[in-house]
Order: structure tokens, then sequence, then C-alpha cells
């Protein structure tokens, strides 16, 4: 505890050692307070009303008002330092029923900057803030900035060293992928930064970048914009906080950016602790939440609970209850449940993780956890216990279970099950097709509504059917038919085996219901691991990437409007290449295109992080186009034809069966959710028809399901309309 002199309370903000020459101590809080107000030193009068209103300042002269200003409502406050006090009315603010009325009440006040009809009652002490317009602050006991604030982001202040820098100690726990966290950033920036350890150079751009988007100069005030309301809160400190956030009942804020806007408001709310992190647009975090250098885009939730430290969680998530650290989450996470534990990862989104999770604990470790990668859908089921390291494929399902061994899954749309009776890992390929399609499809569709971001940078890819799961489509095909080839007992080099695998998975000679197919690599054990279904996923397969490629020239044909099967095919790409995809933050690019990103920034060429946005952007724009390539060339190598194949009647066929998979999507949809409906244990709590038909609804009333009909319907129309536009003799469809 120092002891310091009284009238040094409000002043020196910055030390002489940092004041740059010719400037004062408030020339950066100068620069911040854009409202507009011109102030003006107190009359005597005003004094006067403000001493009879048993207020103290050190020195009146310090204390600034608008012309507006109504000393009547300043009551039982302290001022320390320069004061600057817009418009008083007398009027009152109400926000959720909560009536205050204008002015400054009981409250110790120290250099700070007030907009027009603010409610600051009861603040035990507010110092080097810069207030905006109609703000209410009530029952706070501490809110003040430093003037070496940073609110969160990964930077060091003049005369700071580096070991006070905020890192972000993402997909493991040793550091070895730590990321800086900044006010603005994207899942692709962290993404980049955590992947690419090994090139120094680019290591060392990103973080450039992150210093020159900051000024390293000590003395910038907190600031809390228009039209928010503080309230019931213990500890504020270096908070930036955006205009219409809703702060209520948190024990600790400090070191914080919160972003907000009148379309995207963040809440903060009752019991909540957050230190060191940036809070995107539109977020919510109420009920005890715990968050610890983190960082959480927009639109994502913290509730009941939650811990987040050192992770980052992309938008549009969710976590409740549960306990994250060292991860990083790309965009639509979903994790519930008060047992639910993932460490050391890295999720691709729109995964879900079920209750009892512990994903990563130590279990086969003698050092900190390693790494967890899964890509897009990833869905561990109840009380799933995985290892590190572990990889999983596109939309991969994990039934109950404790998996005594790390996992590497390169199928696809599978299920994974630990059979304990025989001591085997069982996958089966294609799962989601052949008996939940509903969920599926529902969870694909859902997060193309549940994205609330008002700033779209990264083009999110949401379909299941998409560049990275039709690669990894190609590579399971591939496996497939190796593993089938050994399982018959056929030997030869790779290509030997693909033939001959492909060959009996095409032919009647395997009794594939009657002989067991094991896969090398799975799992690190050695266990056999079994796979399931072979010939009916392998059919899938074929099937699914027929239907995307055909669904995406249609869907170009109807974008521009082409008018007959010659002028498609000239528009066509005449070389298409099938390029590997990268999932970069949800967005997906292609691997050399981010290659050439990556080189860019090396040779300067790109030189901030905004002009690392503004690739995104150019990338989602030019996406369609991308995946209209990746996909006509996965239709020609499926069907091993070139282009000049592609004949009019060929396409018609195409169109035929693209429809009929179609039709074939939409009754299992509607299959597997009737499961809901016509078994027995389902249906048990309840007497009759009509009660069950009150609470869950009835099958023929699902919206999805009718949506799904609807999409039907209009596929069907396209595929018909197209058909007659170009003149192509087909059978009725």
């Amino acid at each position: 505890m120092n002891k310091r002199p009284l009238r040094s309370i409000g002043y020196n903000f910055i030390a002489s050692p940092y004041l740059p020459a010719g400037r004062d101590e408030y020339h950066l809080r100068n620069f911040q307070n854009r409202n507009g107000i011109l102030y003006r030193n107190l009359s005597a009068y005003e004094i006067e009303v403000l001493v009879r209103n048993r207020n103290t300042s050190d020195d009146w002269n310090k204390i600034q008002v608008s012309d507006a200003f109504n000393p009547e409502l300043v009551k039982n406050c302290k001022f320390f330092g320069l004061v600057r006090i817009g418009k008083l009315e007398s009027i009152a603010l109400e926000y959720h029923n909560i009536v205050l009325p204008v002015g400054l009440y009981d409250s110790t006040i120290i250099s700070c900057d007030f907009g027009d009809n603010v409610v600051v009652n009861n603040v035990n002490y507010i110092s080097h803030y810069i207030v905006g317009n109609e703000v209410m602050i009530a029952n706070v006991n501490e809110l003040h900035a430093t003037d070496h604030s940073k609110f969160g982001n990964g930077i060091i202040k003049e005369g700071e060293t580096e070991d006070v820098r905020i890192w972000l100690e993402v997909c493991n726990e040793n550091g070895g992928r730590k990321i800086l966290p900044f006010n603005g950033m994207q899942p692709g920036d962290a993404y980049l930064w955590s992947k690419y350890r090994n090139d120094e150079a680019l290591m060392e751009r990103f973080k450039e970048f992150t210093e020159r988007k900051f000024d390293k100069q000590r003395g910038y005030y907190g600031k809390i914009g228009d039209n928010c309301v503080i309230k019931n809160t213990a500890i504020i400190k270096d908070v930036w906080v955006g205009p219409h956030a809703y702060i209520k009942g948190a024990n600790k804020l400090k070191n914080l950016t919160i972003n907000s806007s009148a379309e995207a408001p963040s809440q903060i709310g009752e019991g909540c602790e957050l230190v060191n992190g940036i809070v995107g647009f539109g977020c919510r975090i109420f009920y005890g939440v715990k968050a610890v250098r983190f960082f959480m885009a927009s639109h994502s939730q913290l509730k009941y609970g939650a811990r987040l430290i050192n992770s980052y969680l992309g938008n549009n998530s969710t976590i409740s209850c549960c306990e994250v650290l060292n991860s990083l989450i790309f965009p639509s996470h979903e994790q519930h449940h008060n047992n639910s534990f993932l460490i050391a990862a890295t999720v691709m989104g729109q995964s879900n993780i079920a209750a009892g999770a512990t994903l990563g604990s130590n279990h086969n470790s003698r050092a900190a956890d390693g790494e967890m990668v899964t890509a897009r859908g990833f869905w561990p089921g109840l009380c799933v216990s995985l290892k590190h390291n572990s990889k999983f494929a596109s939309f991969t399902l994990v039934a109950k279970g404790d998996y005594p061994a790390e996992l590497n899954i390169p199928l696809p749309f599978s299920l994974i099950s630990n059979d304990v009776t025989n001591n085997r890992l069982v996958v089966m390929p294609a799962y989601w097709f052949m008996y939940n399609y509903y969920a599926l499809a529902r969870n694909s569709a859902k997060y193309v509504d549940r994205d609330k971001r008002t700033k779209k940078i990264q083009h999110i890819e949401y379909d299941y059917l998409a560049p990275d799961s039709v690669n990894e489509t190609f590579d399971a095909l591939r496996l497939l038919q190796k593993t089938v080839a050994r399982a018959a007992g056929k030997k030869g080099d790779e290509t030997v085996l693909i033939n001959e695998g492909e060959a009996l998975l095409n032919g009647t000679d395997v009794d594939f219901k009657n002989t067991a197919v094991y896969a090398d690599g799975f799992e690190g054990s050695s266990r056999l691991v079994q796979i399931v279904k072979v010939r009916e996923a392998y059919f899938i397969y074929k099937e699914l990437i027929v239907y995307y490629g055909i669904e995406q020239v249609v869907s170009f044909v109807n974008r521009h409007s082409i008018s007959s099967f010659e002028e498609m095919l000239q528009a066509l790409p005449s070389s298409p290449q099938r390029f590997a995809f990268l999932n970069v933050g949800g967005q997906l690019l292609p691997e050399r295109s981010v290659q050439t990103l990556l080189e860019q920034i090396k040779r300067d060429e790109i030189k901030s992080w905004n002009e690392v946005h503004r690739f995104y952007q150019q990338n989602g724009k030019a996406y369609a186009e991308q995946k209209l390539q990746h996909a006509f060339a996965s239709l020609l190598e499926i069907l091993k034809i070139g282009k000049m194949e592609f004949t009019p009647e060929r396409f018609a066929s195409l169109l035929k069966q693209a429809l009929q998979t179609k039709r074939w999507m939409v009754d299992q949809i509607y299959d597997s959710r009737a499961k809901d409906y016509n078994s027995e244990f389902r249906r048990m709590v309840y007497d009759d028809e009509a009660e069950m038909a009150k609470v869950v609804g009835t099958l023929e009333d699902n919206v999805f399901i009718n949506q799904q009909r609807e999409e039907l319907r209009l596929f069907s129309e396209t595929v018909q309309e197209i058909a007659e536009r170009f003149q192509l003799v087909t059978p009725a469809f």
C-alpha cells in the first residue's frame, strides 16, 4: 500500500516518461471523446448549488459542463481531477422496469467525461472513463481504467515487458499453438496462426499485424457507449464497453473489450467473472460464467456456470454448464450439460458435445494433453471418453463409451462404436444416411437460420455436402476398396487393391453380410477395427457425389440463366480439377489459395489483418464458382468420364438420378423421424394419440419435414424445367 498526496487523485494519469513532447495528460482522452459536446466552466451559481447539494471537488475549475447542465441533478458526489458533464434534464431513464432519475448521485468520480442525460447512481468509484449518452450506471463498487489498459488485446504498452502480454494457448496445453487475441479476430485468423507453427516468418508477421492494430501509447481511457446499462456489479476494470450493452450483477470484469451495438447488443449477467478477453457483438453471458484468456466471436453464448479458459469460441455457438479449456472452436458449436468437458482440441464447427463427454483428460499421457482435431459436424454421444491424440472426419457420430486408445477416423458420416463384448472398434460409414438422416439434414439447415452475424466477413459453409466432405468421401471410397480387397485375400500394390476392391463391391461374388472387413490405422491399439455395412456405404458415397455434382450444376444453370445444353457445357470449367480445400475457421478455401495468402503475407504484399479479412471476403464471393468447379470435377471423376463425354443424354440421365436421390433423401428424413412416433417406448408415456400430438406435435405437421418436401417439389420443377429448356430426351421424371 502506497501513500500519496490527496491532491494527486485524478492527475498525472500518464507518467512523465510516457507523455509525448508538447502533450498533456488529456491528449488521448480528447481524441477518444467524440460526443461533440461543448464544455464550459461552472458558473458561481452552479458551484453554489453543487456545494449546497453536498458535492465536493478538489478544484471546482476542473469541473466542466455543457450549457444544458442542471446542477440540481448532482448530489452527494465527490469529484477529483478534470470531470466533464453533458446535458442533465429532469427526466428519468427506464430499462427492464428499473426507473432512475437522470443525474449524478452518491458517487466518487475521478477524471471522467459524461455525455448527455446519464444516470450515475451509487457508484463507489468511477475513474478515467468516457461515458456516452443516456447511460445508466447504478450500484457499482469499482469502475476504472489504468494508464496501460489493453482492453483484452494481446499487446503491451510502452515500458511493459513481454511477460505481461496475454496469449491464448489454444489447441493444446503446452502453448505450442498460442495466439494473440485482438478485437475483430476471425476464426480463420485463429486457425491460420495456430496451424502453421513451423513457419517462423509467418508467425512473426501475424504478431506484427496484431501490434500494428493498436497504439502502444499509455493513457487511453475506458469507454462506455451510448445507451448502456450497468447495474449491481462489483468490479469493472480496464473494460471497453460498446453501445447498448447490458451488464447486471457481474462479480468481476477485467481487461475486456465488450462489443455491442443497437443491432447486436451484448449482455452479461449475474455472478459472471470475465478476465482477459474479447466479447463479440450480440453475445450473451449469464449465471455464474467464468472465462479467462478467451475470445467469444459474435452471437455466441456462455450460460449456467460455463467455464471457458484459454480458448477461442466461434460465432453462433453456445456453451452451457460445461468446461472448455485450451480449445479452438469454429462457428456453430453446441455444448450443454454440467459434466461435458472439452480440452486441447480444434473443433471445426457444426459440432454438438453431449452430456458426460470427457474429451481429453491425461488418461494416456505422461505430459500435458496433446491435441484432438475434429472436422465439421463432430457429435460425441452421451458419456463418451476420448483420448489424445485423436482425429475425426466430417460428421462423425461417436456412440456412448469409454474409448481406450487414440482414434483416427477418416470415413465421413460415420458412427463409431466401442464393442466391449468383442473387444473391437466398430465403424459404420454413411450411418447418417441409413439411419438418422433427419438429424443430419435438420442440423445443416438450422445453422443457416441461427447465423445472426451482422458482419459476415467469412463465408461459412453449412451444407454437409461440400468440397471438404466430398474430398473425404473420395478418400473413403478408395479406403473401402482396399480394405475389401484385403478381406477377400487379394494381394498387390495400392492400385491393384483399389481395382480389385471396386470389382468386388460392384459384383456379387462376395457375401458382405457374412464377410468381416477390418481396417488398419483407425485406433492406437492392437485390437481389431471392423467396418460394417461396407457395400451399402460404398454405394451411398458414390450416389452422394453424383448428387452433389448435379445439384451444383443445376444451381449454376439457374444462377446464370443458361438457355441450352451447349451454352452450359461451354460455360462449365474446361479442365475442372478436384482441388483440396481447407476449413479455415468455418470457411472452405482452396488449399492453393491459402498457400498464396501465406506467401503474400510473408512477402509483405498483405500488410494487415484487415487485408487478410478482405481475402476471406473475396474468396467468399468466389466460393460459388469454386464449389461449382469442384463439384463438376467430382462428378466427372466418379463417373470416370471427360468433359466431352458429358453428353445431353448423360446429363438427362443424371438429372433423373439426382431427382431420385433427392426423393430418397426426403423419404429417409421422414422415416428416421417417424421412428420417434412409432416406437412403443417413445409412445408409452402418453395415454393416447391426442395427448402425444399435443405434447410433441404430429409427424405430418413437422415444419422441417414439410420444408424438405417443399424443397423436393422445387427441385423437381427446376430439373424438369431445365430438361425442357435444354430439349433433353429423357424418360419421364
